[in-house]
């Protein structure tokens, strides 16, 4: 029967069923054979995943990114990391990465990240001259910073799945996402060195004080969320709506760039973006109930660690999986099904379910740049007006710095937890 229903899930898999109906119809058929479970338990079961007060955050982050990327934060971000980082060489590519890193700390979104600055960056840095598949793979590889830099609706799937503090998991994720920006940036000043792209405009100090005070409303957001999650202040889920109320604010009314026409739009997308994720925990929900009811994550624990008593190798057959399954399955069904399958392997070696989560949304991140599924690859090459199939080959060293990172986060713990304990 475990063969049975992987074998079912692989299969609407290829026919192009929506992955949250396969995860649920998949382990539900099985159930009906078996005659083991009565339906009702399984709608039961459904409700009950998503009735859960750590991921009522969920919608209120994703509403939150909506109302800043509309209200003018996203621009002023760019033009202040513009100003620092602009006159270096390759100095757009380098705003690109930076302005991410801004971002993410408001939006908590991969796709989100990538489409807010890239709107904005990708045309910039082709009329400077910039490659346009190079320009694309720059954005799409900022764009996974949105989801390991906190606030994150990953984390926050993470921490309800493992039940892990998702206080603890926000700060754990500052300094191995702030290790990725350098990384990447480090990347893309030498990539401009080898093409000759050029640096921008110079500014002087007055100019820098202008675009600092231009964003300081932006840049006090971050500030406000995790210093009152942090402080005890309020949980991360009054926190994202915290931020809610402060993006509304600052959008509608101190920079008026949010129209009443325009909210419509905002909270339509917020739904339907939250309708997607909360489905697939549904889904996913059904398909690991079915795992635990066969205790296959207990198999699956005895035949990893049984494969080598190295603790080394065990952890990088585990990135190896991650890395694997990120490249075909959305990041939320794929924290939902594996968090309960791993976790007991990252106990049994001793590991921090903090630092082990940290480990997973990284690797997961990778799955936003990695074809045929890359959704960040996806987005950046339709702002682009490049063809997904030219953007693989600019993609591979930036896929090959993610991976370093990731192999770097999980051997040396002390870059999650450092700021937890």
């Amino acid at each position: 029967m475990e063969m049975l229903v992987f074998a079912l899930l692989i299969l609407l898999f290829i026919i192009n069923v929506p992955i949250a109906i396969a995860l649920a119809m998949s382990a539900a058929l099985i159930f009906i054979i078996q005659d083991s479970v009565p339906l009702l338990s399984i709608m039961q079961r459904m409700f009950s995943s998503v009735d859960s007060f750590p991921l009522l955050a969920i919608p209120f982050f994703i509403l939150a990114g909506k109302l800043m990327e509309s209200g003018g934060m996203s621009k002023r971000l760019i033009h202040l990391a513009n100003v620092i980082f602009g006159r270096m060489r390759g100095g757009l590519a380098v705003v690109s990465i930076i302005a991410c890193a801004f971002f993410a700390a408001l939006s908590g979104s991969a796709a989100a990240t990538t489409a807010a600055i890239g709107s904005i960056l990708i045309p910039a840095m082709v009329k400077k001259g910039y490659d346009r598949n190079f320009s694309a793979a720059v954005q799409a590889t900022g764009g996974t910073i949105g989801i390991v830099i906190p606030p994150s609706v990953p984390i926050i799937l993470f921490g309800v799945a493992a039940g892990a503090s998702i206080s603890d998991l926000f700060i754990a994720g500052i300094i191995p996402g702030l290790f990725i920006v350098v990384s990447l940036t480090i990347l893309v000043y030498v990539i401009s060195i080898i093409k000759g792209y050029g640096g921008g405009e110079k500014y002087n100090f007055k100019e820098f004080l202008l675009a600092l005070k231009d964003a300081s409303l932006a840049l006090l957001m971050p500030v406000i969320i995790l210093g009152g999650i942090y402080g005890g202040i309020f949980t991360p889920t009054e926190a994202a709506l915290v931020a809610v109320v402060y993006g509304f604010i600052v959008g509608f009314i101190i920079y008026r760039e949010i129209k009443i026409k325009d909210l419509y739009h905002i909270f339509t997308s917020s739904i339907q973006i939250t309708s997607v994720i909360m489905f697939i925990i549904v889904g996913a929900s059904v398909f690991g109930s079915y795992l635990t009811r066969e205790k296959i994550p207990a198999q699956i624990t005895e035949f990893m660690l049984g494969i080598s008593d190295n603790w080394i190798v065990t952890l990088l057959l585990i990135n190896l999986l991650l890395l694997f399954v990120g490249i075909f399955l959305e990041t939320a069904a794929a924290i939902i099904i594996l968090t309960p399958i791993l976790a007991p392997v990252a106990q049994a070696l001793g590991m921090d379910m903090v630092h082990f989560g940290i480990i997973m949304i990284v690797n997961l991140a990778i799955g936003f740049i990695t074809p045929p599924v890359g959704i960040n690859l996806f987005v950046a090459s339709n702002i682009a007006g490049t063809k997904f199939e030219s953007l693989i080959k600019a993609i591979v060293p930036f896929i090959l710095v993610m991976i370093v990172c990731v192999l770097i986060i999980t051997f040396i713990p002390a870059l999650s937890l450092y700021l937890v304990r």
